[in-house]
Parts: structure tokens; C-alpha cells; sequence
């Protein structure tokens, strides 16, 4: 199956969706909130969400709700949760195709940020597929696109020895200096968190499903340089452990794109000068750099720093990197300019 594409009509249909600065096919906020509640569904889909899990995603909502114009999302992660939100209501909100492809395409993505889906999972995208009207020739490549990334993340990283993220090893403290010079690992972790801003700013709507695999890599090199040998496993408990768990980041740069729309001139700086990418551009990047300088710290200081050290070190972290970000922007849209689905898929798998 060829992966790489440029950029197609529905590409540049699914920016005009979301895109502030566009008059036509601009949604309002029911259409919005109509797409988030359909990727919350696609969230609990597999009836596997833990209590960590769901704290991260109230959470989300709480964020995303908090923004200027975002009408009462708490209130629609409370109705997924209660049941009281179904497909059929979401879907009847959303008048134009390519609405409905793009609710379909986040519902996926959705379903495979935490691996390969589910037959609960297939299930579910399967009766969404019914409900928005799709036929195959919509919902197969948004499909084969989902499975080959899932593919590549986890292949993206070695297996070797599990771990827990958060666990005190037995013994005495032992320091870990790093194999290769302290500079150069600030280095790759900066030059990730400007991938990961640039990969924000893609019109290929598949672009934001890389982000975690690439965070899931370098992780893997951080923890590689301090002599740790890692597996996804390992990887994915600590991201959880941050409180950025791989649904709860999906649905955080879906959620933000959508709200772009709302949020318009209302909102100055950034978002009103870039639009729609700006927010999901200052979150991967932070997130991405505050990760990279947590899991520094945690591999040197021999996997001492228990849940609430990591925690606190992470947030305390995602300040400053969400400065950095504005100062790294041209370097992240020259770095945006010369990527491509191909180029990203190569990275992912580790060429």
C-alpha cells in the first residue's frame, strides 16, 4: 500500500472546515461539539478505560472548555460518560460530507492511539460509518491510513524488558551517565518537539496520528543514552504517568483544531495570526520538549523519581517549553514546508 500522498481536495476541504479565516464550509459550534462527542464516544468505544484514563480525559474537557467561545465541553464529556450522548444525535448535526468524513477520520484516530484496534472498537467505527452515510470508498482509506501507522508505532520501538515507569528499583541509587554528550540529547530533544509543532502544521489530516510515535522514539533514544534498553510498554506507562496518555493527546489536538474555528479573532496572539494550527502547534511542541527534559532527568537519575516527582517536574516544565515555542516558530514552518506523509511515515518507522 503506497502512504505517501500530497495534499488532496479533501485535505484542503478538512482546513476549510476548521480554518477561522475561511468563510465557506466554516462550522459553527454545535457541529463542533458534534465531532468531539462522536471522538469521546470512539474514546470509550473498547470499554477498557481505567479510572487514570478517565481522569485524563475530564481533564481535557475541562481545558478545552475553559477556552473563549468552547460551549460547555465538561458537559459533553459528562454526557458520553453517563450514556446519555449516542451517535445517532451527534450525526443528525452534521450537514455536509465532508463533516462527516472528518468526524469519521478523528473517531479512528481515536480508536488507534492506543495500538490496534479493538472488535469492540471495529464495531463502533463500523455503526459510525452507517450512521454519518459513509460508504467504503470513504471509510477504507481513512481505515488502511489508521492501520498503517499503528503498524509502524509499534514497530517504531524495539522490544526488549518491560518496566514500570513509576517503580523504585531495589538497591542503592545509582546515577546513569548518559553514552553520549549531555548537549546532544538537549539537542534531539528540541529538534522533536520541532518536528512534532511542524507535523501541527500539515494539511493531511493523518499528520497528528505521527506525534506520539515519534515522542514514543525519543524516549526510547533518551532511555537508550543513559544504558536502559525499553519497550513500548515502559514508554506508555510513563507517558501515562504524566498525565499525558495517548487518547486524552489525540482527542487534546483534535479538540484544539476544532475549537480554532471558534475561536477566531476572539482569541489574540497566535491562534488569531495562524488560525486553527496555532494551539496544536504550542501543544505538541511543549509537550514533546517538556517530555524529552522529564525523561532526561528520570534515566540520569537512575529511575528514582516516583509518579508524583514526574508529574510535578513535567507541568513544571510545560511553561517554559510553551515560551520556547514562539521563539523556535520559523524553524517549525520551515520544518513544516519540507515534510510530507512519505518523509513521515519513513521517520515513524525508523528510517
Amino acid at each position: 500500500m503506497t502512504v505517501a500522498r500530497s495534499e488532496t481536495t479533501i485535505d484542503r476541504v478538512h482546513l476549510d472546515l476548521i480554518n477561522p479565516q475561511t468563510e465557506k464550509h466554516t462550522m459553527n459550534s454545535d457541529q463542533q461539539q458534534a465531532i468531539l462527542t462522536i471522538a469521546l464516544l470512539a474514546a470509550f468505544a473498547d470499554g477498557a478505560n481505567d479510572d487514570r484514563e478517565r481522569e485524563q480525559l475530564r481533564r481535557l474537557a475541562e481545558s478545552l472548555g475553559g477556552e473563549p467561545g468552547a460551549a460547555n465541553l465538561p458537559a459533553i464529556y459528562q454526557q458520553v460518560l453517563l450514556k446519555r450522548a449516542n451517535l445517532k444525535d451527534a450525526a443528525a448535526t452534521l450537514v455536509e460530507p465532508a463533516q462527516r468524513q472528518l468526524a469519521y477520520e478523528m473517531a479512528v484516530c481515536v480508536c488507534d492511539a492506543d495500538g490496534r484496534q479493538t472488535e469492540a472498537e471495529r464495531q463502533f467505527l463500523a455503526d459510525l460509518a452507517l450512521t454519518l452515510g459513509l460508504d467504503s470508498s470513504v471509510t477504507e482509506p481513512a481505515n488502511q491510513q489508521a492501520e498503517a501507522m499503528a503498524e509502524l508505532a509499534s514497530t517504531a520501538v524495539p522490544l526488549a524488558v518491560t518496566t514500570t515507569a513509576a517503580s523504585v528499583p531495589a538497591g542503592p541509587v545509582v546515577a546513569s551517565v548518559p553514552n553520549i554528550p549531555e548537549a546532544e540529547i538537549d539537542r534531539s530533544v528540541l529538534n522533536y518537539a520541532i518536528l512534532n509543532g511542524a507535523l501541527e502544521l500539515l494539511p493531511q489530516s493523518w499528520a497528528s496520528m505521527a506525534v506520539i510515535p515519534m515522542q514514543i522514539k525519543m524516549v526510547y533514544g533518551i532511555g537508550k543514552a543513559h544504558g536502559y534498553e525499553l519497550d513500548q510498554g515502559h514508554i506508555r506507562e510513563l507517558l501515562a504517568t504524566l498525565g499525558v496518555g495517548l487518547t486524552s493527546q489525540y482527542l487534546e489536538q483534535f479538540g484544539r483544531k476544532l475549537l480554532g474555528g471558534l475561536l477566531g479573532k476572539a482569541a489574540g496572539g497566535l491562534v488569531k495570526q495562524f488560525g486553527m494550527a496555532a494551539t496544536g502547534v504550542a501543544f505538541s511542541f511543549a509537550t514533546t520538549y517538556a517530555l524529552g527534559q522529564v525523561a532526561k532527568r528520570y534515566y540520569a537519575g537512575g529511575r528514582q523519581m516516583n509518579s508524583k516527582l514526574l508529574q510535578d517536574s513535567f507541568q513544571n516544565l510545560l511553561g517554559p517549553a510553551k515560551e520556547m515555542q514562539a521563539q523556535y516558530l520559523p524553524q517549525i514552518q520551515q520544518k513544516a514546508g519540507s515534510l510530507d506523509m512519505g518523509q513521515i511515515m519513513t521517520m515513524v518507522r525508523g528510517g
